[in-house]
């Protein structure tokens, strides 16, 4: 990839574009998550474990070759990011068994914690109002020396 962005250049000429009628602002992806992530508090390792061991739910949302590779959290509730909404919808036809309500405590939890903020974003959308992140993903969790096992 060059160092040109004319890629990124709106059809108003700028990277900025604003909002015109019918076509919806554009932004660049730092920009997104930041705005996302200002909508809730995220939490970190230790606050993530303590979570789960009031009843929170830890959805791990990474794909197979990094659980392969990196292992799993031990309770944790595995949906790749692709079925996420479709399983942790309450009132969804193909939901999860642990999706028992909109008041349920979840964390999703990615690999590195980008991927999880879109994803919380998207829950809270569906009424998940209790969804956050775990800072950091994985990564963090291990890097904590919380709980792993080998899948």
């Amino acid at each position: 990839m060059s160092g040109d962005h004319s890629d990124r250049v709106g059809a108003a000429g700028s990277a900025g574009a604003t909002e015109r009628a019918g076509t919806p602002e554009r932004v660049r992806i730092d920009e997104l998550l930041e705005r996302v992530r200002a909508g809730y508090e995220r939490i970190g390792p230790q606050e993530a474990a303590a979570a789960a061991t009031d009843g929170a739910l830890l959805v791990d949302i990474r794909y197979a070759a990094l659980r392969e590779r990196d292992g799993l959290i031990p309770g944790a509730l595995v949906v790749e990011r692709n079925e996420l909404e479709w399983r942790l919808d309450p009132q969804g036809s193909h939901r999860a068994a642990e999706a028992v309500s909109h008041d349920l405590r979840v964390v999703v939890i990615c690999n590195e914690g980008y991927a999880s903020s879109l994803a919380v974003a998207s829950l809270r959308q569906l009424g998940l109002h209790r969804t956050t992140d775990l800072i950091g993903g994985f990564q963090a969790w291990r890097a904590a020396g919380l709980p792993v096992t080998r899948p």
